[in-house]
């Protein structure tokens, strides 16, 4: 997915993202709820910063990255709404972190490993970046379980550009996820009208 799309649907996301409120809301919750007290926490494809926000309530600090400037600038206008002063902002690529090993207490990616031709290349980098100790979050649509309703608001992403390159299952992400060998993984459902699953995976080793 080009970073102009992103960009080009930045303002509408949010309203988007309201067809599927329920479920959205109850994963926002879900992750923040996942959040250690004082954690450091980056969140990576953030979009619009729903995540970011969840996560700031209990971390320490938040490093809130996407490829979009729009998106970011969303986001940016969100935290400062909300007069949240421990988040911060910067672009990266999920694939391609700049960040050193072991940077992050906890590492959230959120809805972007369905739109990925090689997901398991990103969640490999993700890892990279979590401590020892520490938490990678997952969560994904899990569009081969969709129920009807689906069908409509799918079509409107797609007159706007949009495609997906998984049609994830509850089954199917969590043996993407099982075969990359990281570790155990815990597969947490949101049902719903578009269902989310929320893989969790936690990294061996002494919390730093």
């Amino acid at each position: 997915m080009s970073r102009t799309f992103w960009d080009r649907v930045a303002g509408l996301y949010d309203l988007f993202e309201w067809s599927n409120r329920k479920v959205n809301a109850a994963t926002r919750a879900r992750v923040g709820e996942l959040v250690p007290a004082g954690a450091r926490v980056l969140d990576c494809a953030a979009g619009t910063g729903e995540f970011s926000l969840a996560a700031a309530r209990r971390a320490g600090s938040v490093l809130c990255t996407d490829q979009s400037e729009a998106m970011l600038d969303r986001a940016q206008k969100k935290v400062r709404k909300h007069g949240l002063t421990n988040v911060s902002f910067a672009s990266r690529d999920v694939t391609a972190l700049s960040d050193p090993d072991g940077s992050f207490h906890v590492v959230i990616a959120g809805n972007v490993l369905h739109l990925l031709d090689t997901p398991e290349q990103a969640v490999r980098e993700l890892w990279r970046v979590t401590a020892p100790g520490g938490r990678l979050i997952l969560p994904t649509y899990l569009q081969g379980k969709a129920g009807a309703a689906y069908g409509s608001m799918i079509k409107i992403y797609q007159g706007v550009g949009f495609h997906y390159e998984h049609a994830f299952t509850p089954e199917t992400y969590r043996m993407l996820l099982e075969r990359l060998g990281l570790g155990p993984v815990t597969l947490e459902v949101i049902p719903g009208g578009v269902p989310e699953g929320i893989g969790i995976l936690e990294k061996p080793g002494r919390a730093v």
